[in-house]
């Protein structure tokens, strides 16, 4: 139960306002939790495990607010062009409507997921699916700090040609789903690990009514559960929510009290102001800020298809408080946080929209501090023993002048080492301790083989996997 760090070269440490760096330090290990933090001395160590630290950097666990691992990992080879020349706007659906996962290929992506978020520092996870049996049982045992967020929904998307997207409305399905999802968090606090908690999540601001998202919000609240939902993520959701109600979903949740310090809104891109919608008011931002929420940002989904938040800084430098989430495969956050810095001086056309130190933050304390736990995100006593330790001496690293630089621009990953959550080593060496990986990844591919072949049975045009999402070179 007692580990030490010995001898870290470089370690980032919280000084109750910043991360700072700290050079050759040794950091004690008690119960799970960070006992003390000291300059590098020689100290009797008997009867504790010894973690050699020289040419290491000892960093916080990485905190990602926002992702689908039970299904993305389904999507390689699938989703990462655009498909077939209609889609336009309605990529998102075309898919939802069309592809079906097995349980069994959900069990495989989770687990292949999770070993990959591991292998990126991340100590911390918003899981958000839709429940199915193995979902809770590859949480605990995988040794992840995870907030299980089952989703219900009131209506599901559908679509009717040529792009037309609709909603099927199931008023009592919804609450159905509602009561199955308070039975599984409670079941996840109550896991004897500690490492699992919950989050209250209606999947979408589109597609729950609003008696629910009251209901909703209210639960979260009165448990003092954090709260996420996905919105401003689509400009066709945008649309629908200006049909319906004359307001941008932004402003239609603040009406209903659904912004509030708890709630995480997933990736809130599109605002009244954003160039893809140009709506007549310019509330959203303010909005955000105002009600104290928090932010995920996840780049890769939408710069995929030419579209990202505008813009970190701006939402920043507003008081709007932000996170970084991964979303959909790669889960890799270092790769995320490399893209928000891009992305956001790109969008701005300025160095300081974005640095490396912010985007840390982010995905540090700003996630941490979003889902209320002020002892996560950050190296001091008295903070969970979530930490990563990275090789400043892989070849990618060199010059480790400054290692942070140096690992989210260049070695990401590849220089992981080390992922300790609550005291406990649960990836070394590039290798996750706690999931099997390679028996997964062939069920995962018999499972996304079958949901190509069968999309035609659920799409509204017929067609399969491969003319939906064709191949990106032409076979001969």
């Amino acid at each position: 139960m007692r580990s030490l760090i010995r001898n870290a070269s470089w370690a980032i440490l919280w000084d109750g306002t910043a991360h700072r760096y700290a050079r050759d330090q040794d950091i004690l290990i008690e119960e799970g939790r960070i006992a003390t933090i000291t300059p590098h001395a020689p100290r009797p160590t008997e009867g504790m495990e010894v973690i050699e630290a020289a040419g290491m950097m000892v960093m916080p666990g990485l905190v990602n607010i926002h992702a689908h691992p039970s299904t993305e990992p389904h999507w390689r080879g699938v989703r990462e062009d655009h498909g077939v020349p209609d889609h336009g706007m309605s990529g998102l659906f075309e898919r939802s409507q069309a592809f079906r996962l097995d349980d069994a290929g959900r069990e495989a992506a989770m687990r292949i997921a999770y070993a990959e978020l591991m292998a990126a520092g991340v100590t911390s996870l918003v899981d958000l699916t839709a429940p199915f049996p193995a979902w809770l049982p590859v949480m605990r045992e995988s040794g992840l700090r995870v907030w299980a967020g089952p989703g219900f929904a009131s209506a599901r998307w559908g679509m009717s040609p040529p792009r037309q997207v609709s909603w099927h409305w199931n008023l009592e399905s919804g609450r159905a789903q509602f009561r199955a999802a308070q039975a599984l968090m409670a079941e996840a606090e109550a896991d004897p690990s500690g490492l699992l908690s919950a989050i209250v999540f209606p999947a979408q601001i589109d597609t729950v009514e609003e008696e629910l998202l009251r209901e909703a919000a209210a639960l979260a609240r009165d448990t003092a559960r954090p709260f996420t939902i996905h919105i401003a993520q689509a400009v066709v959701e945008v649309q629908e929510m200006i049909r319906r109600h004359h307001a941008t979903p932004i402003q239609w949740a603040a009406g209903c009290g659904l912004l509030s310090p708890r709630a995480v809104l997933g990736h809130c891109i599109f605002l009244d102001e954003h160039p893809s919608i140009a709506w007549q008011t310019r509330r959203d931002l303010d909005l955000l800020a105002e009600h104290g929420v928090a932010v995920a940002h996840c780049p890769t989904p939408f710069a995929r298809y030419g579209e990202h938040l505008r813009d970190f800084g701006r939402y920043r430098e507003r008081g709007v408080r932000l996170g970084i989430g991964t979303d959909c495969a790669p889960h890799n956050i270092l790769e995320e946080m490399r893209l928000a810095i891009l992305l956001a001086r790109n969008a701005r056309r300025d160095l300081a929209a974005a640095d490396t130190a912010m985007v840390f933050h982010a995905a540090t304390v700003g996630g941490a501090d979003a889902l209320g736990r002020p002892d996560l995100g950050r190296i001091m006593p008295g903070a969970a023993a979530d930490l990563v330790l990275v090789d400043c001496a892989h070849p990618m690293m060199i010059p480790a002048r400054d290692p942070l630089r140096s690992l989210i621009h260049h070695a990401a990953d590849r220089a992981v080492r080390r992922v300790m959550v609550a005291g406990r080593t649960v990836f070394r060496d590039g290798r996750c301790l706690t999931l099997d990986v390679a028996e997964a990844a062939g069920i995962l591919a018999e499972s996304q083989a079958r949901a190509l072949r069968d999309a035609r049975l659920h799409d509204y045009l017929g067609r399969d996997g491969d003319a939906i999402a064709p191949l990106s070179l032409s076979p001969l």
